[in-house]
Parts: C-alpha cells; sequence; structure tokens
C-alpha cells in the first residue's frame, strides 16, 4: 500500500439520498481531514452541516451548468446507482455505465489530481463476458473508469453492507438483518463488512491509496483500518 503525507481533502459525494450515499457522507462529516463535502443530488437530501455544499441538479447526463462549482475537489465517492431488478438491460447500461461515465469524465477533466471511487460490487465481471447482464455491466463500467485520467481509481467490491445506526435512508427490510451481522461476518467474512468501513475506507484512499484499482471486502476493511 502506498503511503502519502496526510493533507485535509475536500470530497464530492453522489446518491447520498441513498443508503450508502448516506453513509459514506455522514463518515465524511466525522471524519476530521474532510474540510468540506459537496452533495449532487436530484432532490435535496436533508442533511445539514457547516462541511456540506449542495447542488440540485436533475440532469445527471448533462453537467455544463454546474462545471464551474465542481472545481477543486480531491475526491469523488460516486455512490449513485439503480438495482438491476426488473429493468430492461439497455436502460441499466444506461443508468450504470453512461450516466457514470458522464459524470467521471467531467470530474477528470476538472480535477485531474482527484481520486475516484465508485461502488460496483461483488461479483462483477471484469472480463465483460459472463452470462449476469448486470456484472458485465458493472465490470465494463469499471474498466472505463479505469482508463480515465485521475490520480486513482477505485471500484469498491462489497457484498452485504450493514448500515450504519440512525441513518434515515437505511432500507426497511435491513432490520430483518442488520441484528445477525455478526454471526454473518463470523462464517462469510469475505463477503460482509459495514458501511462505516466503506465510507472510512473511501476517505484514506485519497492519502493511502493501494495500488489495485479493484477492492474486494478484505481490501476495502484494511484500507478502513489505516491509521495516520
Amino acid at each position: 500500500m502506498a503511503f502519502s503525507a496526510q493533507k485535509t481533502i475536500k470530497v464530492i459525494v453522489t446518491g447520498s439520498t441513498g443508503m450508502v450515499g448516506e453513509g459514506v457522507a455522514y463518515e465524511c462529516l466525522q471524519h476530521p481531514l474532510v474540510t468540506e463535502v459537496l452533495l449532487i443530488n436530484r432532490k435535496p437530501g436533508g442533511m445539514n452541516h457547516p462541511k456540506i455544499k449542495e447542488i440540485i441538479h436533475t440532469d445527471f447526463f448533462n453537467f455544463s451548468a454546474i462545471e464551474d462549482q465542481l472545481k477543486g475537489y480531491d475526491a469523488c465517492f460516486f455512490c449513485l446507482g439503480i438495482s438491476s431488478v426488473g429493468v430492461k438491460e439497455e436502460d441499466y447500461f444506461s443508468m450504470t455505465h453512461t450516466l457514470t461515465l458522464h459524470v467521471a469524465e467531467t470530474l477528470s477533466r476538472l480535477n485531474t489530481d482527484m481520486t475516484f471511487c465508485y461502488i460496483s460490487g461483488a461479483g462483477t465481471d471484469s472480463t465483460e463476458k459472463g452470462r449476469s447482464s448486470w456484472a458485465r455491466i458493472k465490470g465494463k463500467t469499471e474498466n472505463d473508469l479505469f482508463k480515465l485520467p485521475f490520480r486513482h481509481v477505485y471500484g469498491f467490491r462489497p457484498g452485504y453492507i450493514n448500515p450504519t445506526k440512525g441513518l434515515k435512508n437505511t432500507l426497511p427490510y435491513y432490520k430483518y438483518f442488520s441484528w445477525a451481522y455478526p454471526f454473518w461476518k463470523a462464517i462469510l467474512p469475505k463477503y460482509v463488512l459495514t458501511l462505516k468501513e466503506i465510507g472510512l475506507a473511501m476517505i484514506n484512499s485519497v492519502n493511502h491509496g493501494p495500488e489495485q484499482h479493484v477492492l474486494e471486502v478484505k481490501d476495502i476493511e484494511a484500507l478502513a483500518s489505516v491509521q495516520g
């Protein structure tokens, strides 16, 4: 793992109206090295904190109107996404690959020293040739992100994510699973982790970014635990 001097950072978070994005933004607000958190949402997220700036922008396929507000950031934690369940493949491709690449290409042009962290998921297909369409599309999205001129790009591949208590965007059905997290962690350690660990790993990636692009659960946990 390559270490660099600690520095304070300004971050962009997308998807903060969802569970993962809200949890990542929450960790940024608690972290002493994060001095500013820019939330880009289609609707107000309702998070209030002195570190927060929020842009309400409905068209994530066209950022031209807000480009001037996206300069000077050290990282983007891209947590925006949709489930593939019940979605046509072409629509899933558009919302997953096309949208993500548009945002990333814009940010890489405006912030050449930026670290870009992308939430994909366990089972993502880097070969882009497997039977599962969602895994192929996620794999292509990762692969194309890795080609962009960022300082670092990371594909985060969590499995089950245990939510952070007290946050409002946790999906209701998690109440049936969260209590059993210690059990799942004991029997499936390579596939489960906490939302807190994802947030801390993304923050640490800016100052302590590993050389590999793809981060599985064990890699995310290791990066989250880095101190100083």
